[in-house]
């Protein structure tokens, strides 16, 4: 343990003032299920990359069985506990008797959050999942009592940088920003030859909030410029009756096609020449991301605060299916123009390495468990994007808040920058429908 310890902190340049660690740290993470979703994704692969750490001993806290179909995989040595209910009582009770030195808990509940933050026998890292624009589109009022919760937090993963070096810091919240691990190994990845007419979505279609249904809409102007594309649907097929009834009134079961769940995307990615990523909010984009490595272009509603956004995409600042097909018919038509937009999609992931993922996450455990100067060193270290390039982002998230929801139409940065006047304004009308 001795051994392994040093050589870990000899590594990676870690200096603790010659602290110690005599038994394995038991980290803990907490997640509903293992299949079916980013979030489970990138907590198997978290799991698997923190157990090629001898000093840590790993426990999954989960609800779902080890039966479930679709399930990602975790490796065997793994401790798992099925808690077989969401009760948060439940979950610390199990937690309690695992005697955890540190748990990442992945919900974005308030009262959980701060049943964690009243625990003084454990150290917290709070993951986040969604953006501070997931909670203000669609539930206003869960968005001020979490941020409110996380203003107590001491430990915070953040994965956008507008809201880690900027929003929070405004707002008392003290996170420290990470990137997602990546799905797919670049090098070993071949480029689709976007020779396909094909279009893609992937994610949870049922989901109002990934809109879905403008991807579908715009379809109705694409095919008349170009008959034989066909758009690809990646979902299960629970609770899509309402895209089907688009689809069938518009006449484009011939066009659009649900292909059901998958684990492995990548069987349909290199017969694709486009990707449309209608979501209104993101917080890292792993759909994106995959496509992305297999080169594929991007046609995004402006997604510009979320640290993938950049390289083969097209971002468009409105919510017209007019504006979506005619960034389609432009791409799909012009080999040249879909070539350039794949290989800049497909070098802007070369900046992605999961290996140096893996180190930040090491040198935040061992900050956590050593205590919050370590912590607060460790945050001070990242590199940040600059005031006045959170201000151009923030100012275009501000523009569409007030093209979605007229309640908005003056409010200023400043007014965003102020928690309380946030937490103050009353809005009840939910932007998704």
């Amino acid at each position: 343990m001795k051994e392994n310890y040093f050589g870990l902190c000899h590594h990676l340049n870690l200096s603790f003032n010659s602290k110690k660690i005599i038994n394995k740290l038991k980290i803990g993470i907490y997640s509903y299920y293992l299949s079916n979703g980013g979030r489970a994704r990138i907590t198997s692969l978290l799991l698997n990359y923190l157990n090629k750490i001898k000093i840590f001993r790993l426990y999954l806290f989960a609800i779902k069985t080890d039966s479930e179909k679709y399930e990602y995989y975790i490796e065997h040595d793994i401790n798992r506990i099925n808690l077989r209910n969401s009760s948060i009582n439940k979950l610390i009770k199990e937690i309690n008797k695992k005697k955890l030195d540190i748990f990442i808990f992945q919900n974005s509940n308030s009262t959980e959050i701060q049943s964690f933050n009243n625990l003084n026998n454990i150290k917290t890292i709070f993951y986040q999942h969604q953006s501070l624009f997931f909670w203000i589109y669609n539930n206003y009022t869960a968005f001020k009592s979490i941020y409110e919760a996380y203003r107590s937090s001491k430990y915070i993963v953040s994965l956008i940088h507008l809201e880690n070096d900027y929003i929070f810091r405004k707002w008392g919240i003290e996170s420290i920003f990470m990137n997602n691990f990546i799905t797919y190994d670049l090098k070993r990845i071949i480029p689709s030859d976007l020779s396909y007419k094909n279009i893609i979505m992937i994610g949870r279609a049922e989901n109002r909030l990934k809109r879905f249904k403008l991807g579908i809409y715009a379809m109705e102007y694409i095919i008349q410029e170009i008959p034989e594309c066909e758009m690809k649907i990646l979902s299960e097929f629970k609770k899509v009756d309402r895209l089907l009834k688009i689809i069938e009134a518009l006449n484009l079961k011939y066009n659009i096609k649900f292909y059901g769940y998958t684990s492995t995307p990548e069987i349909f990615l290199n017969k694709v020449s486009l990707h449309i990523f209608p979501s209104i909010s993101e917080s890292f984009g792993l759909v994106l991301c995959e496509t992305k490595i297999y080169g594929i272009p991007s046609i995004m509603l402006g997604l510009d605060y979320i640290s993938i956004y950049k390289g083969g995409t097209i971002n468009i600042y409105d919510d017209k299916v007019e504006s979506i097909a005619k960034e389609t018919i432009k791409i799909l038509t012009n080999d040249k123009y879909k070539k350039i937009l794949g290989n800049s999609a497909r070098k802007s992931m070369y900046t992605m390495n999961n290996g140096l993922l893996l180190h930040k996450w090491i040198k935040l455990i061992l900050s956590v468990y050593f205590g919050e100067s370590y912590y607060e060193k460790l945050r001070e270290e990242d590199k940040k994007i600059s005031e006045n390039k959170a201000k151009k982002i923030l100012n275009s998230q501000l523009n569409l808040l007030k093209m979605r929801n007229s309640i908005f139409n003056n409010i200023k940065i400043n007014n965003i920058n102020n928690f309380t006047y946030m937490k103050n304004l009353e809005i009840k009308k939910h932007f998704i429908n």
